[in-house]
């Protein structure tokens, strides 16, 4: 549920993101060095000057390594999987579901003025490889603007950080023999962050479900975020109290929908939608069955009481 704060997200139909951002008097704003205080920017509607690289928490790469997109003159960039129309940058705070990673966001975005495409910033400038990424810093990542195929076309690959499903926009292990993959927006954390809503510090807890030198299971610890437990995603620890959250909720910082107060509605679960009808179905089935199976097995009953009356009264008259 939406607090205060928020808005009602964007329609396919209704008033355009012209129309919207004139509406809202929202500006464009260049992109820096620093990617989660840089959209406080707002106000007039001048065009951004010629955006820079983004910076992720990885090794350092030149300007020239980010040849997903190209820059326009006017401020607008032409990205590669988006070819046909320019995209500007602006800022609104409807919620929105990206184009490129299919996830939600809200502020800061390129977007086509064409059509409803729409880019988180970090995934419109996201830059072609990884090198050294605090979260898998063994080998190098690549970006890939197609999900990997899922198990048997029915499930979706899941990212090794917030352990949601993979749908659009990916880092992927370049080595075929390792599966680590994340989204865009999960790039942009790194083992040490500073989140808004806590006082201290917060270090990434290592892989699996144990604490660095023992301690508790992972999966018993309550976000304070969400105030939820998780078995499974990356999680963070309070390096001074006993305060821990989800990686899933880390993500807030990241893509604008915890500064303008939005929570995304819960996608419904479609497979587990599916389990569930089938498992009423075949609860009914066996039901039916058994319910069957006990008006047979009555019938045979009551057929064997009544032949045996019939033949003690025979041998009683006999």
């Amino acid at each position: 549920m939406m607090n205060r704060n928020s808005t009602k997200p964007l329609r396919r139909s209704g008033t355009s993101l012209v129309a919207m951002k004139r509406l809202n008097n929202t500006s464009s704003f260049s992109l820096g060095q620093a990617p989660l205080s840089a959209a406080k920017t707002k106000g007039g509607n001048q065009p951004s000057p010629t955006p820079t690289y983004i910076e992720f928490p990885t090794s350092l790469q030149p300007p020239d390594d980010h040849a997903g997109y190209h820059a326009n003159h006017n401020g607008t960039i032409v990205h590669h999987t988006h070819s046909k129309h320019p995209l500007e940058e602006i800022t609104l705070p409807e919620l929105f579901t990206c184009s490129g990673c299919k996830e939600f966001g809200t502020g800061r975005r390129y977007a086509c003025q064409d059509c409803d495409f729409q880019l988180h910033h970090f995934c419109a400038l996201s830059p072609p490889s990884l090198k050294a990424h605090p979260f898998h810093g063994q080998h190098q990542l690549v970006f890939h603007a197609k999900p990997k195929q899922g198990k048997a076309g029915i499930a979706w690959p899941r990212c090794d950080v917030c352990c949601k499903s993979t749908k659009g926009f990916t880092y992927r292990c370049r080595v075929n023999s390792c599966n680590f993959q994340m989204h865009p927006c999960c790039a942009m954390l790194s083992t040490g962050i500073k989140f808004p809503n806590h006082p201290h510090p917060l270090k990434v807890l290592p892989p699996g479900n144990t604490l660095s030198g023992g301690g508790n299971d992972q999966s018993g610890m309550v976000c304070g975020e969400c105030k939820k437990k998780r078995s499974s995603g990356r999680m963070y620890s309070c390096t001074v109290c006993d305060y821990h959250l989800h990686a899933l909720c880390a993500k807030s910082m990241i893509n604008g929908l915890q500064e303008y107060g939005i929570t995304p509605p819960e996608k419904p679960n479609v497979l587990g939608t599916a389990a569930r009808l089938a498992s009423q179905v075949v609860i009914e089935f066996i039901g039916g069955l058994i319910e069957g199976l006990g008006e047979g097995v009555g019938e045979a009953l009551v057929q064997n009481i009544g032949r045996g009356r019939r033949s003690s009264n025979g041998r009683s008259i006999a």
